[in-house]
């Protein structure tokens, strides 16, 4: 495999973690952003998204000579041989994929691209996507590429490392086969395809997992009507190749910067051929109701009323090892709670500091037992694996209340019982 000169558009998580995995790959990478501060902390190494091995990553390319940041894109695509598109595509109006961001790129960048090169859109994109981009360039020596990105926050580098597969697409076969050739040493299946298909793997894919949790939330509920256990039920089921473990843990809900905007997206896709898509607009309405159940558990756990009752909240983020709070169903459980009159104390381990739209309304703390002073009950809303080595004796003795409601079935409920405390778990029987 040769070194390829690859400029990467946008330095988010997902543009940093493809710039800087690249470059450990041995390519010389350019990653543009508009923000001159960000620039200036990511050229020093400083990296400020919360992704393990993301630090070292981008310290080593940088140390190596493979990795360099500059301000806009212009500069960075001067001499690349590949453009990575890696801009943010939040959902707009009605729900549907803003494309605002990529476009104003293609504009910027349009006359600038060196003859031959490939555009690749590693951002999220509606279908058509690339071929409006191909319009929009109007350059026939530049081909577009569709390479969706499949990375978990919290594990992104490992993912984009270890990847289940590499999807490419595009109605240029050379070019794809070129992207295809970056990922060679990951050793990775391929699938080279058509840009419209790559473009939809990345939504079917999110709108699967979507509607998985959606429906462990919905046995979770019938499991506590029968008397089942939920945990008994996900692993019998879990064994199943065709079903597998992953993404049967129920829980608030849903969220994050992916699945919310990507079924939102689809719902659109799809309302745009005249297809009903029942499933995928049933799975969104069963995530809505989740949110509003929690909220019923604990106002039955608290004794039927939470107005001036003060809960302890333990988690903020959509899931633990990462500080990103968009769509996190932790938070929108919490504004359901205030509405219902709830005074709230909250710690989370990757949220520090005053977080506009949060900090107003939640009172944030640097310590999961000041969460426990004087409240009547703890509610856990993000997976941390600290809350589990909590000294539960210790928070029994700060708490008023004697209730724990976990929502993710994260802790030992014989060891809260032990401590003296009451545990009120989702798909289970409470443990007192």
């Amino acid at each position: 495999m040769f070194a390829r000169r690859i400029a990467v558009v946008g330095s988010g998580y997902v543009g940093l973690t493809t710039g800087a995995c690249l470059a450990s790959l041995g390519h010389r990478v350019t990653c543009a952003d508009v923000d001159p501060e960000k620039v200036d902390r990511l050229s020093a190494g400083r990296v400020s998204i919360l992704e393990p091995g993301l630090s070292e990553l981008v310290a080593e390319g940088l140390a190596a000579g493979r990795l360099e940041f500059v301000l806009g894109a212009s500069k960075a695509v001067l001499d690349a041989e590949v453009v990575f598109m890696c801009v943010p595509t939040p959902m707009g109006v009605g729900g549907a994929a803003d494309l605002v961001a990529v476009e104003s790129v293609i504009s910027e960048v349009r006359d600038l691209l060196p003859a031959g090169c490939v555009v690749v859109n590693k951002s999220t994109v509606p279908v058509g996507t690339a071929e409006r981009m191909h319009q929009l360039l109007n350059r026939p020596d530049i081909a577009v590429v569709s390479n969706p990105e499949f990375l978990r926050e919290g594990s992104a580098v490992h993912d984009f490392l270890n990847p289940d597969r590499i999807v490419v697409g595009s109605s240029a076969q050379d070019a794809a086969e070129r992207v295809a050739a970056l990922y060679a040493r990951l050793g990775a299946p391929t699938v080279l395809t058509d840009a419209p298909s790559a473009e939809l793997v990345k939504y079917a894919a999110n709108c699967f997992l979507a509607m998985k949790l959606s429906y462990v939330n919905a046995i979770a509920e019938l499991s506590e009507r029968l008397g089942a256990n939920v945990a008994d039920v996900t692993e019998g089921i879990g064994y199943d190749r065709r079903i597998g473990q992953a993404f049967l843990q129920p829980g608030p809900g849903w969220g994050g910067s992916c699945l919310p905007k990507d079924t939102h997206a689809l719902i659109q896709a799809a309302d745009a051929v005249d297809f009903d898509f029942m499933l995928l607009r049933a799975t969104i309405d069963t995530n809505t109701r989740q949110r509003q159940r929690i909220v019923t558990k604990i106002r039955e756990a608290c004794g039927g009323s939470l107005d001036g009752v003060r809960l302890g909240l333990l988690g903020l983020t959509f899931k633990a090892g990462t500080d990103d709070l968009r769509d996190s169903p932790a938070l929108a459980v919490a504004e359901l709670l205030r509405d219902e009159g709830a005074e709230l104390t909250a710690y989370d381990p990757g949220v520090a500091g005053a977080v506009p739209g949060v900090t107003d309304t939640v009172r944030v703390v640097d310590d999961a037992y000041e969460v426990a002073k004087g409240a009547a009950g703890l509610v856990l809303l993000t997976e941390w694996p600290e809350f589990r080595t909590l000294d539960w004796a210790r928070v029994a003795s700060l708490l008023e209340g004697r209730v724990v409601v976990d929502t993710r079935n994260h802790l030992d409920p014989d060891v809260l019982r032990r401590a003296g405390l009451s545990w009120r778990g989702v798909g289970m029987q409470p443990v007192d």
